[in-house]
Parts: C-alpha cells; sequence; structure tokens
C-alpha cells in the first residue's frame, strides 16, 4: 500500500541525485589522481545549511573530504543511528556510456550517471528526507548521525576508517548503521517481491604476488623463469573454484527463495536455484564460498629479456569465520617460489536478521508494497561497515528500492550506463521516512 510520503523529499530526490553525480568524484586509489570528493562535502553541507542543519567537514588527506552532521533525536539518552554513504565513485570511460557519466541526465524515467547505484542514489535519498524533516519539524525518536563519507571505492582508509581512528568520537555513541548494499527488490511474480537486505559483507584479502627467477638473454633456455612461476600460480587460482560453505545469512536465503519460488535447493548445488534469480545470482552466488580472482599482471621491461621479477595483484574475499581456512586454500594454490603480501586486508562482517531495528526495516518496506518479503544476504563485496563495526555496531545494507522486474541491477555496479529508476528514489524515501520515524 503505497502512501503519499514526504511530498518535497520526492519531489527534489532526483534532481538531487543528479546534482551530486554531476560533481565527479572519481577515486583512483590514489589521492593525486582523484577529484571532487571535498566539493561533494561541501555541497551537502550547503544542502543541509540551507534547511538549519548544521554539519562538519573533516580531511584525512587534501581534498579527502568526509562529513559527520547529527539530527537531535525526541529521546537522547538512547544510542544513536548512523545513516552512512560515500561520496567517491569508481571512474568511467565516456566513450562507453549511452551517456556522459557525470551528466547526472534525467531520461526515460531514470538518473544516469555513476553513482547512480554506488552510492549517491541513498547519499539523495537521506538528504532529501532529512531535508523534508527540517522543513516540516519532524524529529526522529532518537540521534540519527549522518556520514557522507570519502575513499569507500579503495577500501576506506582514507574515510570512514580514518574517521573511526581519529574522529571516533562523532560515531561512537551510535549501536547501529544502515548504508548499501540492501534493501532492493528482486520480483518473484506481480505480487511477491523478495527484498534483500544485507547482514554480512566479505572480507576483503587484496593482495600481491611476487616471483623471483634468474634473469637473462630471452634466446637461452631458462628453467628458472619469474613470468611462467608467476603464471602457473595465478592460473591456479583463477581456474580453481572453492569449496561451497552455507553461513547462517545464506541458508537463511536459500530458504526463501526455496519458499518463494516452490523448489528445493540442493544444498551441494545451490547455484542451479540462484538462477531463477536472474543477473542477482552472479552477486549471491558470490558468497557461496571464498573467492580469489586474478586482477593485474607486470613483468618485464622489453621482449628479449627474462626479467629477474613477476607480480600479479589477486582480489581475494572470505566469508564470515572463514579467514584462517581462506589462507590455508590460498597457500596451497600459489604454492612454492612465490611471495604475498597484503595490498588491503580487512574483517568479514556479519549480524543476525533479527531484534527491532530488524522489524521496523521490515514493517517499512511492507508499508509502501504488501508484496513485500524481506530476506538476509551476504554480499560478495565490501563496504564502510568493515570500518564502523569496529566500535560495536551492528551493520546492516539498507538503501530501499523497488525495482522493475526487468531490471538487471547487478550488472550497474560500477557497470556502463549505470542508472536508477526515478520512481525507486522516491520509493526509498518513503521507505526510509517510515523506518526512521520508527526507531
Amino acid at each position: 500500500m503505497e502512501s503519499e510520503g514526504p511530498v518535497q523529499a520526492q519531489a527534489e530526490v532526483a534532481e538531487l541525485l543528479s546534482d551530486l553525480i554531476r560533481i565527479d568524484t572519481t577515486n583512483t586509489g590514489d589521492t593525486a589522481t582523484s577529484a571532487g570528493e571535498r566539493a561533494a562535502a561541501e555541497w551537502v553541507a550547503g544542502k543541509l545549511d540551507e534547511v538549519g542543519i548544521g554539519s562538519q567537514i573533516l580531511e584525512s588527506e587534501r581534498g579527502r573530504a568526509s562529513l559527520v552532521a547529527r539530527i537531535p533525536g525526541a529521546d537522547r539518552s538512547r544510542p544513536a543511528l548512523l545513516v552512512h554513504g560515500h561520496l567517491d565513485v569508481v571512474p568511467a570511460d565516456p566513450a562507453e556510456w549511452s551517456v556522459h557519466p557525470f551528466s547526472g541526465e534525467e531520461r526515460d524515467g531514470y538518473v544516469w550517471g555513476r553513482g547512480a547505484v554506488d552510492m549517491k542514489d541513498m547519499d539523495a535519498m537521506v538528504l532529501a528526507l532529512v531535508r523534508d524533516w527540517a522543513r516540516t519539524g519532524v524529529q526522529p525518536p532518537r540521534d540519527v548521525v549522518l556520514a557522507y563519507v570519502a575513499d569507500e571505492e579503495a577500501g576506506g582508509a582514507l574515510g570512514a576508517r580514518w574517521l573511526v581512528d581519529e574522529h571516533p568520537d562523532l560515531v561512537a555513541d551510535c549501536s547501529e548503521a544502515i548504508s548499501e548494499v540492501g534493501g532492493f527488490s528482486i520480483t518473484v511474480r506481480d505480487d511477491l517481491r523478495l527484498y534483500l537486505v544485507q547482514t554480512a559483507e566479505k572480507g576483503l584479502a587484496w593482495m600481491r604476488l611476487t616471483a623471483g627467477g634468474r634473469p637473462g638473454h630471452g634466446s637461452f633456455v631458462h628453467d628458472d623463469n619469474a613470468v611462467t612461476r608467476l603464471c602457473q600460480a595465478v592460473a591456479r587460482i583463477g581456474s580453481t573454484r572453492l569449496p561451497t560453505v552455507l553461513t547462517p545469512p545464506m541458508r537463511q536465503f536459500l530458504a526463501a527463495v526455496e519458499d518463494a519460488y516452490g523448489v528445493e535447493i540442493d544444498p551441494d548445488q545451490p547455484e542451479e536455484a540462484l538462477a531463477r534469480l536472474g543477473s542477482i545470482s552472479r552477486m549471491i552466488g558470490a558468497a557461496l564460498r571464498n573467492t580469489a580472482n586474478p586482477t593485474m599482471l607486470q613483468a618485464g621491461y622489453k621482449t628479449n629479456v627474462i626479467p629477474g621479477t613477476a607480480s600479479a595483484t589477486v582480489d581475494g574475499r572470505f566469508l564470515h569465520g572463514q579467514e584462517e581456512e581462506f589462507e590455508r586454500q590460498l597457500a596451497g594454490l600459489i604454492g612454492e617460489g612465490v611471495q604475498r603480501e597484503w595490498i588491503v586486508h580487512d574483517q568479514a562482517v556479519e549480524t543476525t536478521f533479527d531484534g527491532p531495528l530488524v522489524d521496523q526495516m521490515v514493517a517499512a518496506l511492507r508499508s509502501e508494497d504488501d508484496g513485500a518479503r524481506p530476506v538476509p544476504f551476504t554480499m560478495s563485496g565490501g563496504t564502510d561497515a568493515k570500518s564502523f563495526q569496529r566500535l560495536g555496531m551492528r551493520c546492516f545494507g539498507f538503501s530501499p528500492l523497488r525495482l522493475p522486474a526487468d531490471l538487471d541491477f547487478a550488472s550497474l555496479f560500477h557497470g556502463i550506463d549505470e542508472r536508477v529508476p526515478v520512481e525507486s528514489l522516491r520509493f526509498g524515501v518513503r521507505v526510509l521516512d517510515r523506518f526512521l520515524r520508527a526507531v
């Protein structure tokens, strides 16, 4: 049952998102070549200031800015709720897109551009909502802390992690947090949609592998070749599918899929059933096991010179409780003569799908969609929840969107022609309004 909801917030959310997309906040992983986070933080601060909400901007390095604001609640003795989103986006090549990735164009009922789903949509929905509250005098039940942070797309060392390490007082009284990626719908049939609420995400293990060998002339016979040794290790890693591990949230999710689709899932071959979910099955399926994927190779400087070293990077992800097992699996694949060093290494996150906060998520979704069935899931990627959980918060992915049944949502994350339906944004504003008024 759709409500009228916060009228002004729904009216301006698409425009706010477009304006935010137009601020190029590309994060290359290097401060020297990244851009726009300071400008985006100042833009958010200005929009908050227009309605009398104060905020502060903090920089970890020049230009790497995060913003924190606090909306006072009716009962200030209660722990606060953190609502966090990142301002940075991954790079985009305009030549590959139907529209310029930083145009923020509204077309065919969608807002297009880099960050439209990851995650300036949530940034805009929250901003539109708190602006509406300020205009109409709405006060949440407890303090709501807003954090618009830098550097999430490179692991958060200059954003959320820096805030937690250097300014924990700003968020330390928060007992729970919501952010990306969750609360979006998968259509089962006209009267039933699963809404995936993220209760877990895999740990992050980005690594560099380095092999050594005897350098020499390319025309000689060489049994000690760094490139060969490295490539053998990379090939083993890239071609090995690690064993299935069903964590508690994945078991709950599979049970919901069984019930919704009327199928029986083989726990040893769950991918067959997940295929019914369409393109999103790739995101869900990656949470069935630990994963390691080679991403970059570097070796040599001339065709006829055998180099003394060769290196590769690997994107590794491990499930909650699987860190030691993952490292054991990895050691067996790397083999001898290849050294491993961590580039980024961070914890897996997991909480349970229960309690008053979850009850209010479920109620808010069902109030706006009679066919909603919220279920927990594990995300294959990582978010800033890894940093905020260090302060003891329960972290959820809850950026609610009711999506068209035929939209390939999973492909839009870091993808070409990233876009979000305007009606989904308005739905998200209504759900967040109901949710945040009740928690």
